[in-house]
């Protein structure tokens, strides 16, 4: 299988999982890819389709100005000024996941949120994360789209104010992965929250330490992916095809 088709394949089983776990939200949110060998164009899911119904030939690919190149769906709006103008920026991530996923985005609603380095999970992510504390409405333009990107900073997640999450990562496997464990964090860090007791933050070397050890264990990453993409050719023949 050449590496475009892998990508579509690997962005369909991206988007199905996430449909199966409970990070998705109605036909909403996109996950995208860099073209593999096409410097100036990406992969994502189109307009309209369910997670759960997606396959690699539905699938579009847009140039960096947003334009449809190729594909039997159109886009969302706001797809091309979040993920365009991320793809397009001075970090230029190869993989975005973008979600509304309900405990991420309940620490993006409270005042001061953040995802504290109180368990291993969010050990994981210590000094990878960003904040985005304005929330501007609905991302309809280029600058819009431009001032997201820059408050990535240098991050691999930003929590968007009043709206939601974006994972950027190396690989479709290694971002979601990433975006699996973020909301496992956050979910475990709500309920902690709701006892009324104060969490038990990690010190700097313990939580640096341990977010180095997660950075090695990316064959793990790896695995999991490979784990989901066999849970769908058992449970949802045919998600597979071009």
């Amino acid at each position: 299988m050449d590496a475009l088709t892998q990508a579509r394949v690997d962005l369909a089983a991206a988007l199905r999982s996430a449909c199966r776990l409970g990070l998705s939200e109605g036909v909403c949110n996109h996950f995208s890819v860099a073209a593999p060998g096409l410097t100036d164009r990406f992969l994502i899911n189109p307009q309209g389709l369910h997670w759960s119904e997606i396959t690699p030939g539905d699938i579009v690919t847009v140039d960096l100005k947003g334009n449809l190149v190729e594909g039997r769906h159109r886009v969302e709006p706001t797809a091309f000024f979040i993920h365009a103008r991320l793809h397009r920026s001075k970090r230029k991530p190869n993989v975005v996941l973008h979600t509304h996923m309900p405990f991420a985005t309940a620490l993006a609603i409270v005042e001061g949120g953040r995802l504290e380095p109180a368990s291993q999970n969010a050990l994981r992510f210590y000094g990878r994360l960003a904040y985005d504390d304005q929330y501007n409405g609905l991302a309809l333009d280029d600058a819009e789209g431009d001032r997201i990107a820059a408050r990535l900073n240098g991050g691999d997640v930003l929590f968007l104010a009043n709206h939601g999450v974006i994972v950027c990562g190396e690989t479709i496997a290694w971002a979601f992965d990433d975006l699996y464990y973020l909301e496992r964090a956050c979910m475990v860090q709500v309920l902690a929250q709701g006892t009324g007791k104060a969490l038990k933050r990690l010190p700097h070397a313990i939580a640096s330490a341990t977010a180095k050890q997660h950075a090695g264990e990316r064959a793990q990453s790896d695995l999991y992916f490979a784990a989901l993409k066999r849970l769908l050719d058992r449970d949802e023949p045919g998600w597979s095809r071009l």
